[in-house]
């Protein structure tokens, strides 16, 4: 409550200084009120009390294998994410534009997740060929170029969804141009062990900041007509543990690094009633872009320090659009787990292994992943209504030594049917 109305009371500060001299700076207030009704036919991963739909959960059988306790239907009807924010225009700063946009919503940290939530904060300098934005906002692989499916989680899995604080610039020369970004981490993490003794995996910034170099971004852009596309390569450093625990039982500072790379593409068509957008992604150590994708230990040192090697994915999502007033859309999303490329350490010879990866010892088994949604909704200003179903579906199977599913024993399926009822309200 104290957040609440302290955010609510800098929001009315900046208000009034604003209309003190409305011919320096120009504040306008935007939103809407958003009403999720969500059934799902079985227990998912989710998150945002569970508006933001990942995954089914594999089958978790009874004692007597009569019945699968994760075969359990769910239904509910939330509006946390209804937002508000602030959209600012100011003088001419260095001959450019100024700006900047202050969003929140109430699906943030908290045992029942209604708590206030920072979405976006940044100021942008800018005009119609450069863009520098300082603080939080979008990562560059999720702001603007969103499929446009009606479920909160906006694609995810298969699209990369974060938002961080950055220092993000854009130039573009003619049709070509190229957009660059230092990021940081925030409210999406990702998971490592939980500290040199507790091998247990959880989500946390410190693995990102202990790191000291920012993850980097990088895309080559081109804009012609209704076409977009981006070919891009994103980096993170991470340290996994600053301590471990040598052979002799003693504690010890550590030097532990893991390395990912993960090169995608990208390509919009947008023309009238029609849009089409596509990306690709050869993922790597992606958890902190809401994949189950992560990293996992190939090696103990008698120092106690532990190797690491990142697991790879290839995520893929396909999105077809037509209407305006009344849209119908497609969405298709695939993603094949391609493991570590290299022996994973086993620490009891029994096949444990630590893989440190979104949502944690659950999907570590995770061998291939879909997703079929379609919708139809009804737009108009300040009102929207529609109906979405989405089948999502995970082929579960055996781990090998190298963090990829074994495909000659135990693959099986198991599928969600999620039906989501979208209402809006905007201002």
């Amino acid at each position: 409550m104290k957040r609440t109305l302290l955010f609510a009371a800098l929001l009315l500060a900046t208000i009034a200084a604003s209309a003190q001299d409305t011919n320096k700076v120009s504040v306008k207030l935007y939103g809407f009120v958003r009403n999720y009704l969500t059934f799902d036919s079985r227990k998912t991963y989710s998150v945002t009390g569970g508006e933001y739909n990942m995954q089914p959960y594999d089958e978790a059988w009874n004692e007597d294998h009569s019945a699968d306790l994760n075969d359990v239907a769910n239904m509910q009807l939330q509006a946390l994410t209804s937002r508000f924010g602030i959209n600012a225009a100011g003088p001419r700063i260095m001959g450019l534009k100024s700006g900047a946009k202050l969003e929140g919503d109430f699906g943030g940290f908290g045992s029942n997740n209604h708590v206030l939530r920072l979405r976006l904060a940044y100021l942008r300098l800018f005009d119609a060929d450069r863009e520098l934005v300082v603080g939080q906002d979008w990562h560059p692989m999720s702001g603007s170029i969103m499929p446009d499916v009606l479920g909160m989680a906006a694609g995810a899995p298969f699209r990369p969804h974060s938002r961080a604080p950055q220092i993000r610039a854009s130039r573009y020369w003619g049709p070509c141009g190229y957009t660059a970004a230092l990021l940081w981490q925030m409210q999406y993490m990702n998971n490592g062990p939980k500290s040199a003794s507790d091998p247990t995996s959880t989500a946390s910034v410190d693995y990102a900041h202990h790191a000291l170099w920012p993850e980097a971004f990088l895309g080559l852009n081109l804009k012609s007509g209704p076409w977009y596309a981006q070919l891009a390569v994103d980096a993170q450093l991470l340290v996994p543990r600053t301590h471990g625990v040598d052979a002799g039982g003693v504690t010890r500072k550590v030097d532990e690094t893991v390395m990912s790379f993960s090169p995608t593409i990208y390509a919009q068509y947008v023309s009238g009633l029609w849009s089409v957008k596509f990306r690709s992604l050869l993922a790597s150590n992606t958890s902190h872009l809401n994949q189950l994708v992560g990293y996992a230990v190939t090696g103990v040192a008698p120092d106690g320090s532990w190797q690491y090697s990142p697991m790879r994915a290839t995520i893929s999502y396909l999105n077809i659009a037509f209407g305006r007033k009344v849209k119908a859309n497609l969405f298709l999303g695939y993603m094949k787990n391609l493991g570590a490329g290299t022996q994973l350490h086993d620490f009891s010879g029994a096949g444990d292994y630590r893989i440190y990866m979104k949502g944690g010892d659950s999907f570590t088994h995770l061998n291939s992943l879909y997703r079929i949604a379609p919708a139809i909704s009804y737009n108009v200003k300040a009102f929207n209504i529609g109906l979405e179903y989405e089948w999502t579906a995970v082929t579960y199977g055996d781990l090998d030594s190298d963090g990829s599913v074994r495909q000659d024993a135990n693959l099986h399926q198991v599928a969600n049917h999620r039906l989501c009822l979208l209402v809006r309200y905007n201002f």
